[in-house]
């Protein structure tokens, strides 16, 4: 059993490996999977696959960064995958050392092995400290250090601070991210159809297309949530891939689906969209009260229904 897996008995989990990554960090922050069985799989689909099939309860995977934006690929995979529910989201603090087989110095560096990702968010620092180096995709931050140890095709790797725990390699520089403060956020997803109750605290995360390509059509998706007094913390679009100037938008919003006012906007998205994916109503990370205006309330919604249903004589 290799070592990038965590086994002990049913439930499951998936997590893009290998050990060392921070999607295994952002796991680590799961109560549930403690003492579990962890399978390392080597991108998403192969992570949603092992939900779908029941060789796992849960996955988590990488859906956005600070610096970066959304990771489209999830993005993607959530589109196109139906039936999964987003249960939990987890924030790691994104940490980038470069390693480099023992003996090398920064002077010997010509090419760099690295993640994109990880890559663009320390290419000011490569640009200064290695001007003339070269990148070397990899597909994952830690396979960037492992291929070190394979071949001699790269110099040095971007990678995780404290990969030096799991590899036979030397730091020759650490804090080499361009934003001290970089951020990943995970989520955790699951087949589970059961929400997790409203916290006060709750993020609802859709993926909604638009009718058609016509002017006014994303303001007139929009002011759903604008007219509930819904803020959204996400929206990008992607392409649907059918033909061009079809979009869909993954969207993040305050609140939870048994918000009076979140649960009108749905209506109104279910109403305006031929598509509207849910993904899931789940407590924030950062534990960050959700804040609306007072004419936005649950009982202004419940009010409004008791009215209406004065007058039809209900």
């Amino acid at each position: 059993m290799g070592s990038s897996e965590k086994v002990t008995t049913a439930p499951a989990y998936s997590y893009l490996g290998p050990a060392g990554t921070f999607t295994e960090a952002a796991l680590a922050q799961v109560p549930e999977a403690a003492g579990k069985t962890w399978h390392s799989v080597n991108n998403v689909g192969e992570a949603l696959a092992d939900v779908v099939s029941g060789r796992s309860v849960a996955a988590m995977i990488a859906i956005e960064n600070s610096v970066e934006g959304g990771v489209t690929a999830t993005q993607d995979a959530l589109a196109n995958i139906p039936n999964l529910r987003i249960i939990g989201e987890y924030l790691v603090p994104v940490e980038f050392e470069l390693v480099a087989r023992k003996g090398t110095t920064l002077a010997d560096v010509n090419i760099v092995n690295a993640h994109p990702v990880a890559y663009a968010q320390c290419r000011g620092w490569l640009e200064n400290s290695i001007p003339h180096h070269g990148h070397i995709p990899s597909s994952s931050n830690v396979a960037a250090a492992a291929s070190l140890l394979e071949d001699n095709t790269a110099d040095a790797a971007i990678a995780p601070a404290g990969i030096a725990r799991h590899y036979d390699v030397e730091v020759l520089a650490s804090g080499i991210a361009d934003n001290p403060n970089a951020v990943t956020r995970f989520v955790l997803v699951s087949k589970t159809k059961e929400l997790p109750a409203p916290t006060g605290s709750d993020k609802t995360s859709l993926i909604v297309e638009l009718p058609d390509d016509r002017s006014g059509a994303l303001l007139e998706m929009l002011e759903q949530f604008a007219t509930r007094g819904v803020n959204l913390s996400l929206i990008q679009s992607r392409p649907i891939g059918d033909e061009f100037g079809r979009y869909r938008f993954v969207i993040d919003a305050e609140g939870h689906a048994r918000d009076e006012r979140v649960a009108d906007a749905l209506l109104g998205l279910r109403r305006f969209s031929p598509k509207v994916i849910f993904l899931g109503s789940y407590p924030r990370a950062d534990k960050v009260t959700t804040e609306h205006s007072k004419r936005y309330a649950d009982g202004v919604f419940t009010d409004a229904r008791a009215w209406l249903a004065e007058i039809l004589g209900d």
